[in-house]
């Protein structure tokens, strides 16, 4: 059934397999199967254990759909019956709202991110609505400080059951677009070029950036999104907004965007949206 499925949803579906259903219910005979027992299995993945938090739900019902197609496969071969996880109930999944930062909190995040190392990353987040791995996977090739435009068609990401590994892929939904960034926003890559060259020559032959990346660290290895993340609600905590996500820096732009007297279908283009709804 996974014929004409994406190389990287495939490879989705088997780290499911191998992270939470081979363990759980490997050892289980197909005909011993039950409702009850798959259900157990649903409940226990979206509870925490100790330092662990639980999965969330979508990812549950992205397990339960890779499992019940495959029990779906096996009735229809004729091993089973009918299909125990027919039944089941999965986890309801509720959209969270989308909370852009007002006024108030961009001054005191502006002033909050002032020398930090990410400074830069966190700029031109706020006004480009970058996703954290488009703007971790931003290359120089893809910038043209001439003309002042952002080329947005790969974005980091990291390998499937490979912690701390990643590597460039193509934007979400395979949309390539083309910003025209704001005049501080080059002034700031302008900057953020030159501080990096200078690091290149401090780091000498430790310097190691062959993918050309824009924002790396101070040997020229690339930013991990996570690490990025989690200097941001550090951040975050500091000015008293500890709910506030990277994402919303992406919203934050969108609503600024609007106010500034964008057409909606303008943002769209420049967040790369689907539609503009």
């Amino acid at each position: 059934y996974l014929c004409g499925v994406k190389p990287m949803t495939v490879l989705n579906y088997n780290q499911h397999i191998k992270n939470h259903i081979r363990p759980a219910l490997g050892a289980i005979k197909l005909e011993a199967l039950s409702t009850h027992s798959i259900q157990s299995f649903y409940n226990d993945l979206g509870t925490p254990c100790g330092d662990t938090p639980g999965l969330s739900p979508k990812t549950v019902k992205c397990v339960h759909g890779v499992l019940h197609k495959a029990l779906q496969q096996a009735v229809a071969i004729g091993y089973i019956r009918f299909n125990p996880s027919d039944a089941c109930k999965l986890p309801r999944i509720e959209k969270r709202e989308v909370v852009p930062l007002n006024d108030k909190a961009v001054a005191a995040f502006l002033n909050a991110i002032r020398g930090h190392r990410f400074e830069a990353v966190y700029l031109v987040t706020l006004f480009t609505g970058l996703r954290r791995g488009e703007v971790c996977g931003l290359t120089w090739d893809c910038v043209d400080l001439e003309k002042g435009t952002l080329l947005i068609c790969k974005q980091l990401q990291n390998i499937p059951g490979k912690p701390g590994e990643f590597r460039l892929v193509s934007s979400k939904n395979g949309r390539v677009r083309c910003i025209t960034a704001a005049a501080s926003v080059v002034n700031t890559l302008k900057r953020h070029r030159i501080k990096q060259q200078k690091d290149r020559l401090a780091a000498g032959s430790l310097w190691y950036n062959d993918e050309g990346f824009v924002f790396t660290g101070e040997t020229g290895h690339l930013l991990s999104p996570h690490t990025v993340y989690h200097n941001y609600k550090k951040i975050a905590v500091s000015i008293g907004l500890p709910g506030t996500r990277f994402h919303d820096l992406r919203h934050s732009y969108a609503v600024a965007a609007i106010r500034s007297g964008d057409d909606i279908k303008t943002v769209q283009g420049n967040l790369g949206h689907a539609t503009a709804a």
